[in-house]
């Protein structure tokens, strides 16, 4: 039997992300697994899926993965934090309040959204005990992940579109590290399926900014039933 060869073409889309020295630093600080905000505690899904035997592989995990980025990060994630970016520029706190409550409405299951409020609230704990300011405009609100990341990361003044790739770099590298346990993954090929998706990266944040209102949102049943079905799995790793 002839082995199976898998190809992928990336066109790749360039990206200008100017920083300063200090706001590549906050920026490196908000977006690293060191940060105790729990992300790792969250598979989004992903265990349910390998229990099943969705994903099983590094090529399915490619897949799976690939799919989350496009219509789950790519279709909410990203487009919602420009909105929120963009209210925080205008100082419009009740446009950032729609969009932070957007978020939290839009997760489909109750995990999703209880690691979304966990994470987001673990955020803020953290920044109370940082000697940057707490951003005024999460003091006090039920934030979402999403939320709390996009307010710190206006405060710190790292721009719009490196928050972007903040946000998507940490559900990125949260995700193969869950991978890496479930499946399992070597660390080569962990690496390795990193490098593939951070091709994708580009291209999916580019059609983020092309997005209308009415046309954001998840488009992901598969994730929202393994997220719902992870909630009774006999035998788990992780919260969600």
């Amino acid at each position: 039997m002839a082995a199976h060869t898998r190809t992928t073409t990336t066109t790749l889309i360039p990206m200008t992300i100017t920083l300063t020295d200090s706001a590549l630093l906050r920026l490196l600080q908000l977006g690293s697994a060191a940060l105790p905000v729990g992300g790792y505690s969250f598979s989004q899904g992903l265990e349910y899926a390998v229990e099943i035997g969705w994903v099983s592989s590094l090529d399915s995990c490619d897949d799976w993965l690939s799919l989350g980025l496009r219509d789950g990060v790519g279709g909410l994630d990203l487009p919602v934090a420009s909105r929120l970016y963009r209210a925080l520029e205008d100082g419009d706190q009740d446009a950032f309040q729609y969009w932070n409550d957007f978020a939290l409405a839009a997760r489909e299951s109750r995990e999703l959204l209880m690691a979304d409020e966990a994470m987001g609230q673990a955020l803020l704990r953290l920044l109370r005990q940082l000697p940057q300011p707490l951003p005024d405009t999460a003091s006090g609100m039920q934030a979402s992940f999403l939320g709390a990341f996009v307010a710190t990361a206006w405060q710190w003044q790292i721009s719009e579109s490196a928050c972007q790739i903040g946000l998507a770099w940490c559900w990125l590298e949260a995700q193969i590290a869950a991978a890496t346990k479930l499946i399992p993954l070597g660390q080569t090929q962990a690496q390795q399926l990193l490098s593939r998706m951070q091709t994708a990266l580009p291209p999916v944040i580019a059609h983020a900014a092309s997005l209308d209102d009415d046309a954001l949102g998840a488009t992901l049943p598969g994730l929202a039933m393994a997220s719902a079905l992870h909630e009774t799995q006999y035998c788990r790793l992780f919260r969600s």
